[in-house]
């Protein structure tokens, strides 16, 4: 089966102008980021990536820690994305997901475990990793905890 998505822009000018990006519930203004000398008045193609590459993840880890029955009391994560600029040319070194994943206070040392190879192996379960994989550097650094017995 083939899942199709379609995305319809619209640009109002020149390099340092901007547009709109409209794809499903994916509704914004796009630029070029001002550190890269553009007007920084919209999102842009690097947060938008950095973005694909995260919310893949941490859906993917979702549904890898529900199907191990594991008890998620909270997760969380900080992505991070590095564009090296080399000689005015830009490219897309790194990608480092940090997801932090909190069990509950009942969870054994082998589901601590557990969730830290979960935490691992949905990096390469997720399309959008597997689509970028070769091209830009991916890694995950967990922190896997259980809640506080006493909250």
């Amino acid at each position: 089966m083939i899942h199709e998505f379609i995305l319809d822009a619209n640009w109002k000018g020149g390099r340092n102008s901007e547009g709109t990006i409209s794809s499903g519930n994916l509704n914004t203004v796009i630029s070029i980021p001002e550190p890269m000398g553009g007007p920084g008045t919209g999102t842009n193609p690097d947060e938008m990536l950095l973005g694909a590459a995260a919310t893949c993840y941490i859906i993917t880890l979702a549904a890898m820690l529900e199907r191990s029955e594991l008890a998620v009391e909270q997760l969380t994560m900080r992505s991070e994305g590095y564009v090296d600029v080399t000689n005015n040319i830009f490219t897309y070194k790194e990608i480092i997901h940090r997801p932090h994943i909190v069990l509950a206070a009942t969870a054994t040392t082998a589901q601590l475990e557990k969730a830290n190879l979960l935490a691992h192996k949905a990096e390469q379960s997720c399309m959008i990793s597997r689509a970028v994989a070769g091209n830009v550097q991916l890694s995950t650094v967990p922190t896997i905890e259980q809640t506080d017995s006493d909250r």
